[in-house]
């Protein structure tokens, strides 16, 4: 059997320079595949003509508990700096094309490797922030979609993520120089028809001048199974300097399954968030925004993912985003009107506040701490023009009336830098 401990999951991003990375901090991994098979039927036949089989649909939901790195949203949005104290923020539209491999090196109570589990080509469908209550583990939920598993295991049981920099007289890159790991046969390819960049080879990507290539097998690129030589056809040989990033299987292990991060906390509780919310046209953020008597706080973000397929083609060959909807909740204990006081742009105390007229241009700031003195700022997010869409409020006998309250709007920012974040 494999328990929990020796199930080690690792992301790989496809495009851009960033390198893998293992997941780190996370509670539960729960991938759905959906086979998409349609039993057919015909009139005159006492039983089943067949099935129409179609891309199977896979959801792969990840929840984490929040440690304070940025690693892992760089890695979801295929950048290796985006987001980082003195780099750009990472924002909405980041998500849209970016794609990555996840996949759980699984190895039983025995100490044996058993094999691999690939989750090809993800993209990101939604994600949300979740601080449940004051004193509550602060978590980050991810729902990725894609369109393929594939299970390694015997001589192919290992997946390989090789890097390459493309150096000057280069004409070949030896993958049997890399190390122990040797590309592994695919057994679904072994037939004399199929050449042997299909046979052992599962992805080629180049990055050059910030712009990455995925390569089309036997019209980009070419393998050598007996020299292990992997070269690239007229037109598309790499410039120096350019990064070639290789992808294969081997009976052999890769040089790092899983590193522990000992580094970052265990988990960030609520009691380490800054929560501030004020409206941009009356000024920049202060300390005035801070928002007290916080109960939880609900950062939601839900992609609609528009994935292009062709016909004549089995394969995703273009990712977009239609659109972008982000929702923040913040539950309170009712026992003044603040909230609703900056959403209706007035002072304390205000004698008559309209619900008709709170704004639609609100902006929510929530900065996570690595603990309650909050003295090392780790990252943040920012949700611009958000509308209020739902007050609610909740009695009951013998409990504090609550007071719940709904905004949704279409930008959200995450960055490790305090003045991207506006405080």
């Amino acid at each position: 059997m494999i328990h929990s401990s020796y199930y080690r999951p690792r992301i790989f991003p496809i495009l851009g320079l960033g390198s893998d990375a293992e997941i780190d901090r996370a509670q539960a991994i729960d991938p759905t595949i959906t086979m998409n098979r349609d039993k057919v039927e015909e009139i005159g036949r006492d039983g089943v003509v067949g099935y129409i089989k179609r891309s199977p649909s896979v959801a792969y939901a990840l929840t984490q508990n929040e440690y304070g790195n940025i690693e892992f949203w760089q890695k979801i949005v295929n950048t290796a700096l985006k987001g980082a104290v003195g780099e750009d923020e990472i924002d909405l539209n980041d998500f849209k094309t970016p794609y990555f491999d996840i996949c759980a090196y699984l190895t039983d109570d025995s100490g044996t490797f058993k094999g691999t589990v690939w989750y090809p080509a993800l993209r990101t469908a939604g994600f949300s922030v979740t601080i449940g209550e004051p004193e509550g583990v602060i978590e980050r939920g991810f729902d990725l979609v894609g369109e393929k598993a594939v299970i390694f295991q015997g001589d192919n049981k290992y997946l390989i993520f090789k890097s390459f920099t493309w150096g000057s007289g280069d004409t070949e890159i030896d993958l049997g120089a890399t190390g122990v790991q040797d590309p592994a046969l695919l057994p679904d390819f072994d037939e004399t028809a199929y050449s042997d960049a299909k046979k052992y080879i599962l992805r080629v990507v180049v990055v050059s001048g910030g712009e990455s290539s995925v390569l089309e097998v036997d019209v980009d690129y070419e393998y050598n199974s007996s020299t292990k030589a992997l070269t690239f056809t007229t037109g598309n040989v790499p410039s120096t300097g350019d990064t070639v990033k290789v992808y294969f299987t081997s009976a052999d292990a890769p040089d790092v399954e899983f590193s522990l991060n000992d580094s970052d906390p265990a988990g960030i509780t609520g009691e380490s968030a800054s929560i501030y919310l004020y409206i941009p046209a009356t000024g920049k953020p202060s300390s005035s925004d801070y928002i007290y008597r916080l109960q939880s706080v609900t950062l939601e973000v839900a992609f609609d993912r528009e994935d292009i397929r062709e016909i004549g083609n089995k394969e995703v060959v273009a990712r977009g985003v239609r659109t972008a909807t982000v929702t923040a909740t913040l539950g309170r204990i009712l026992e003044t009107f603040t909230v609703e006081e900056v959403l209706a742009g007035k002072p304390a105390d205000y004698g008559m506040i309209d619900v008709e007229n709170l704004t639609d241009q609100a902006s929510l700031i929530v900065k996570i701490f690595d603990d309650s003195d909050k003295s090392v700022f780790r990252y943040g997010f920012k949700a611009t023009g958000l509308s209020p869409t739902e007050l609610r409020g909740s009695a009951s006998i013998d409990e504090y009336v609550r007071e719940d309250n709904s905004l949704e709007g279409e930008e959200l920012i995450i960055s490790a830098d305090a003045s991207v974040i506006g405080i």
